[in-house]
């Protein structure tokens, strides 16, 4: 005997429901899709703006070194014209120490010492002359250690070479009295005072 299904509605929902069901995947899958697309355009996006924003910080960062250098090198320009401002002021105020010292070496010069030479090294001089005697020598030396532009005068050598019959050269050395580190720090102490030098 044939069956007969009587009742065909039920294949007919589950086709529906199978139908159904395939859509609904088809609709997740898709969503998934879309969600993910948007996902990964969004991080995109943040990441650009991220890389735009690290950019200009580094733009930003080369400017601002630059600015640091262009100053560093303002700073060490102005140390170098200090330098040379205190060398100038310091050659000004020294200018006429050289007067004084000539003029000194010549009033402490005793009769019968005669000068073959001088020499100077920064702040120390170096004499060399001749002598009637070596107690002409000694006077010259208390001269000199009596003297406010020189001090600590130091003999070298006096010796009478054979055949000189002008008296025994010498050789003796000295320091130079410097006013200018006085005046200097004179100055400093006026200028925190309020007052001129």
């Amino acid at each position: 005997m044939p069956r007969i299904n009587l009742l065909p509605w039920r294949d007919e929902e589950r086709k529906e429901r199978k139908l159904a069901f395939v859509v609904a995947m088809a609709g997740a899958t898709l969503a998934a899709f879309v969600v993910m697309f948007a996902a990964v355009l969004l991080m995109n996006s943040m990441i650009d703006g991220q890389v735009q924003r690290n950019e200009r910080l580094r733009t930003e960062i080369k400017l601002l070194d630059k600015q640091i250098e262009e100053i560093n090198n303002l700073e060490s320009s102005k140390q170098k014209f200090i330098a040379r401002m205190e060398i100038i002021e310091k050659l000004q105020r020294s200018r006429p120490e050289i007067v004084h010292l000539f003029d000194e070496i010549v009033r402490q010069l005793p009769e019968g010492v005669y000068l073959t030479g001088v020499k100077q090294q920064e702040k120390r001089l170096k004499f060399e002359g001749i002598a009637q005697s070596s107690t002409r020598v000694s006077a010259f030396m208390r001269n000199l250690d009596g003297s406010e532009w020189l001090r600590n005068p130091e003999l070298e050598v006096v010796e009478t070479k054979q055949g000189q019959t002008t008296g025994s050269s010498f050789t003796l050395f000295a320091d130079q009295v410097s006013t200018v580190s006085d005046d200097a720090s004179g100055n400093k102490k006026l200028a925190s005072a309020g007052g001129r030098p």
